[in-house]
């Protein structure tokens, strides 16, 4: 499904190394997801969807269109050390996002357990 968006602000935030835009989706409330937007906006702006983060979609009420801030960083590592974790997450799939975050815990259970042998 293909939706027409109105750039409201494009600011270039060269301490962040990011462009963070402002935009205006017309008659998209309800019907698109984060993940869409991102593959959306990288054929637009001819970027890769790695360096997409959209940060928040949010519409008024009684209107079908959706004002959405999206960042766009010059590298996806850069990225990663300026947003929160959560943030990087949201664009994974859910099986993806499953599997790291059981990995990070399997980790910590790992290192708590090796703590409590070493105390003994």
């Amino acid at each position: 499904m293909s939706f027409q968006f109105n750039t409201l602000e494009d600011k270039s935030n060269i301490i962040l190394n990011r462009r963070e835009l402002r935009i205006s989706l017309k008659n998209a409330a309800g019907k698109i997801s984060k993940i869409e937007l991102i593959k959306i906006l990288s054929k637009n702006f001819n970027v890769d969807e790695k360096k997409i983060f959209p940060i928040s979609l949010y519409g008024e009420k009684g209107k079908t269109d959706i004002n959405a801030t999206i960042f766009i960083y010059e590298d996806s590592e850069l990225a990663k050390s300026h947003l929160p974790k959560y943030r990087i997450l949201r664009k994974l799939s859910g099986e993806d996002r499953k599997k790291i975050i059981d990995e990070e815990k399997a980790a910590k259970l790992k290192a708590k357990q090796a703590a409590k042998a070493e105390s003994k």
